[in-house]
C-alpha cells in the first residue's frame, strides 16, 4: 500500500467529520517534523498527530491508555490525549488529538546549564522507573524492542561495524558492543520512555519543562534510556547524569551499546531518519567508544 498524503488538507476533513466541535480552528502543519509521525497545529492549544507508517500506528492507543496514568507521577509535563480519530478520508490509520505544550527542541546551545538539565532528565528517568509497571507494555514490535535485550539488534550492529570499517575503529565498536551483551536486566521490569532523544526534550527559558513523544513506551530494561548520555552529554554532565541515576554498571554497558547501536546504523545507511539525526550520529558513535568510564 502507498504512503498516505499527509497535509492540511486530509486534517482539515479528518477534523470536521470526526471531532466537528474544533471544525473552525485553524490548522497548520509544524514546521520541524519528525520521522514516526506528522503534526499540525489544531487552534492555539491542541496539536493533531498522524503516524506516518503502520508500525507507528499501533502507538496511538497505548499512548491514549498510559499517559494519563502516569502524568500525575512525574515532575515535568507529558502530553495529554485529547482524542483519538479513526481511519477515514484515504488515511488507513488512527491518530490523535493531544493538548499543545509551550517549549523549545532542546539543542547545546540553547542549554546555559548543561549538568543542571542532565540532573533534570535523570529524576524524570528515575520517577518514571518508580511507577507501578504492573499490565504495562511488554517490548514487542509496537516500540521497536526497546527495553528488550540487546541480542534483538545484534547482527544489524555488526554489519554496520563491517560497513564502516574504514571509517571508524571497527575493533573498539565490536569491544563496546560485546561489553553490553554481557549482561542482562535481571530486576523487575520499569518504565522506560524508549526515545530518549533531544527532539523529545522541551525547553523554557533554557531549562527542561517537557518530554513528549512516547511512542516507544514499556516496560522492561531501561537501559535503553541512557543513551542521551553519549548522544547529548559528557564530561560533568554526563557523570551528573550517571551518578542520578541508581543503576548498575552493566546496565550503563547496555545503555552505552544503545546509543552506539542507533547511530551505527544511521552511519551506514541501515535507518531511514532525519537530516539532523544523521549528522549526529558520528559524534555518538565517537563518545561512544572514548568513553570507558564504565569498563571493568
Amino acid at each position: 500500500m502507498s504512503s498516505p498524503v499527509i497535509d492540511d488538507t486530509l486534517v482539515r476533513r479528518l477534523v470536521s467529520s470526526q471531532v466537528p466541535r474544533w471544525a473552525g480552528l485553524p490548522i497548520r502543519a509544524i514546521e520541524a517534523q519528525g520521522w514516526d509521525n506528522k503534526s499540525f497545529r489544531l487552534g492555539d492549544q491542541m496539536i493533531v498527530r498522524l503516524p506516518s507508517a503502520a508500525e507507528y500506528a499501533v502507538q496511538v492507543e497505548k499512548e491514549h491508555r498510559w499517559l494519563p496514568r502516569l502524568a500525575p507521577r512525574l515532575p515535568l509535563q507529558i502530553p495529554e490525549p485529547l482524542a483519538v480519530g479513526a481511519p477515514s478520508h484515504g488515511y488507513p490509520w488512527k491518530w490523535s488529538v493531544y493538548r499543545w505544550i509551550e517549549g523549545d527542541a532542546t539543542a547545546p546551545e540553547r542549554v546555559p546549564d548543561l549538568p543542571r538539565f542532565a540532573r533534570d532528565i535523570a529524576e524524570f528517568l528515575a520517577a518514571l522507573q518508580q511507577i507501578d509497571p504492573a499490565e504495562g507494555p511488554q517490548p514487542g514490535p509496537h516500540n521497536f524492542y526497546r527495553g528488550g535485550p540487546l541480542e534483538t539488534y545484534d547482527a544489524e550492529t555488526r554489519q554496520a561495524i563491517a560497513i564502516l570499517a574504514r571509517e571508524i575503529d571497527s575493533v573498539a565498536a565490536t569491544a563496546v558492543w560485546d561489553a553490553g551483551l554481557k549482561s542482562n536486566w535481571s530486576r523487575a521490569p520499569v518504565w522506560l520512555h524508549g526515545d530518549m532523544s533531544a527532539g523529545n526534550l522541551l525547553l523554557r527559558e533554557g531549562r527542561l519543562s517537557a518530554v513528549i513523544d512516547f511512542g516507544m513506551l514499556a516496560i522492561g530494561d531501561p537501559a535503553c534510556d541512557l543513551a542521551i548520555a553519549w548522544s547529548l552529554f559528557s564530561g560533568d554532565s554526563r557523570e551528573i547524569f550517571r551518578r542520578t541515576l541508581p543503576l548498575d554498571s552493566g546496565t550503563w554497558a547496555r545503555g552505552r551499546s544503545w546509543a552506539l547501536w542507533k547511530a551505527l546504523i544511521v552511519a551506514a545507511g541501515l535507518s531511514e531518519t532525519n537530516a539532523l539525526e544523521t549528522a549526529r550520529c558520528w559524534r555518538v558513535i565517537e563518545e561512544a567508544l572514548e568513553d570507558r568510564s564504565i569498563d571493568g
